[in-house]
């Protein structure tokens, strides 16, 4: 079951990257990409169902209180986001188009799909114990460095691309280079994922050692 939870995580986090690269993939291939999104979030949320079970169960520390602010609005952000889509498709449903008013839906596309973005992204670094636990010392050492490079790197691609302006509703229209090298834009995003990784992990230590 495990490895099966592993697999879902993963392919979720592909999809993600690729969803945050339309100007690569292209209107078609992002709607079918984001279908397929919705298909993975349902299945992690069969195959993680004993967390709702055990929601309004037992004492809430800091460190629960943190990952389950971020858990449910992650959900809830990812929820807008695929209906907003939906009422915008032209190819994978496009017998939904106009479910909400189109302008709204793309005001509405725009900001939470950067708010999910961000969310999983705290979501990823609640994990980041989980996902290295394996690992020698030293090879942790290294990738911490690495990260934290990467992540600094992220952090100022971030402040220069306007997300900032997009979740607050400020721009509604995504400002997109589709002459970057496609590698480039992967990465890119792979660096602020991984930014919000970094204080997702930073912020759930500093919880957990209120709760010690």
């Amino acid at each position: 079951m495990n490895r099966i939870k592993r697999i879902i995580d993963i392919l979720m986090t592909i999809a993600l990257m690729c969803l945050m690269a339309y100007q690569v993939t292209g209107e078609a291939a992002h709607e079918w990409i984001g279908i397929l999104m919705v298909l993975l979030v349902i299945v992690h949320q069969v195959l993680n169902q004993k967390w709702y079970t055990a929601l309004f169960k037992g004492n809430y520390h800091a460190y629960r209180i943190f990952s389950t602010i971020i858990n449910v609005l992650l959900l809830i952000s990812f929820t807008l986001t695929a209906i907003s889509g939906m009422a915008m498709s032209n190819h994978a449903v496009p017998f939904l188009y106009g479910i909400i008013s189109v302008n709204t839906a793309r005001v509405m596309h725009l900001a939470f799909s950067y708010w999910s973005f961000i969310l999983m992204g705290l979501h990823i670094g609640l994990h980041v114990n989980v996902m290295t636990s394996k690992m020698p010392k030293n090879v942790k050492a290294v990738l911490s460095i690495v990260m934290l490079l990467v992540a600094g790197f992220g952090f100022y691609l971030f402040i220069k691309s306007g997300i900032i302006n997009y979740i607050t509703f400020t721009t509604h229209f995504a400002f997109l280079d589709y002459e970057k090298n496609k590698a480039l834009v992967f990465f890119e995003n792979f660096a602020m994922l991984s930014f919000f990784a970094f204080i997702g992990h930073n912020v759930a230590e500093m919880v957990r050692n209120i709760d010690k």
